[in-house]
């Protein structure tokens, strides 16, 4: 099994900047793509940013610009640096791992998931 921790969310005034953090654990050989996701009530859970394990990166159209995906291999963590918040960016935030286990594969595994609330 791989579990998940993530960490950094909280309260931002609009135009603030939050870096979330997801360190993963457990039974695994590698991480291939890491990444995270949002979701806010009654709406499905949408791409935030992803990253592989060489570095190449996707962004949402609406953070381009804004936020920064990175991750530390030798760590089995990744960032997301949010910077210039918006309202719109309020959701609760999970990390995403693509993971090779011993058992044989490629499983996605999830974070519990951090509340981002961007507010005055």
């Amino acid at each position: 099994q791989v579990q998940l921790v993530e960490s950094g969310g909280g309260l931002v005034q609009p135009g603030g900047s939050l870096r979330l953090s997801c360190a993963a654990s457990g039974s695994l050989i590698r991480i291939n793509t890491m990444g995270w996701y949002r979701q806010t009530p009654g709406k499905q859970r949408e791409l935030v940013a992803t990253i592989t394990s060489t570095g190449s990166t996707n962004y949402a159209d609406s953070v381009k610009g804004r936020f920064t995906v990175s991750r530390d291999n030798a760590k089995n963590t990744v960032y997301l640096q949010m910077n210039s918040l918006e309202r719109e960016d309020t959701a609760v935030y999970f990390c995403n791992a693509a993971a090779v286990t011993p058992f044989g594969g490629t499983y996605t595994f999830w974070g519990q998931g951090t509340q981002v609330t961007v507010s005055s």
